[in-house]
């Protein structure tokens, strides 16, 4: 199987996973809200103030995603190969602070989308679990994929930068820089 197949066929399969958690998410948010939270449903300002929220945190996610996605298309590719993957180390930038910034951007949606349709049970259940879901993905798989990909240089470097960095100054520049 080619590299360029093999891409495809990762790229789809982690696009399913993430249709599969935002709308399992939901669906199973909102029916343990019927169960467990019927008065919140009907709660105009804890919709509101989740809306708001929820669209912040979304704003916040894809800036983190779009900031390490657009630092892997500029300095991660060289030479003819698929769309959204890498064949070049990425060191520099926000990559330099850690390893995983774009995931850790989208690691934030499942939150976003529970804070904007207002499910308690998704915003206090399903996202968190979804998150660490995501958070043990990447720290296996991903990892997996950049060690079998790089190498000892990426041995090196994961050595040297974590995968996410909790720092103000680190989600700063992730964030909003």
């Amino acid at each position: 199987m080619t590299n360029r197949v093999k891409g495809r066929i990762s790229t789809f399969v982690r696009i399913a996973i993430w249709l599969i958690l935002i709308i399992g998410g939901i669906t199973g948010g909102l029916s343990l809200d019927i169960k467990y939270f019927p008065n919140l449903l009907h709660s105009l300002s804890f919709h509101i103030i989740t809306f708001i929220a929820g669209i912040i945190l979304m704003k916040l996610a894809f800036n983190a995603a779009g900031k390490g996605g657009k630092e892997l298309a500029k300095r991660g590719r060289k030479g003819d190969i698929p769309r959204l993957q890498t064949n070049l180390l990425v060191t520099e930038g926000i990559y330099s602070k850690m390893r995983h910034p774009m995931l850790f951007g989208l690691m934030l949606l499942p939150l976003a989308i529970a804070f904007i349709i207002g499910s308690p049970a998704f915003i206090l259940i399903i996202a968190p679990l979804e998150m660490l879901f995501i958070a043990f993905m990447v720290l296996t798989f991903e990892e997996m994929e950049c060690k079998a990909k790089f190498g000892k240089a990426y041995e090196e470097y994961a050595k040297q930068v974590p995968a996410v960095c909790f720092r103000a100054e680190c989600l700063k520049e992730l964030f909003l820089g």
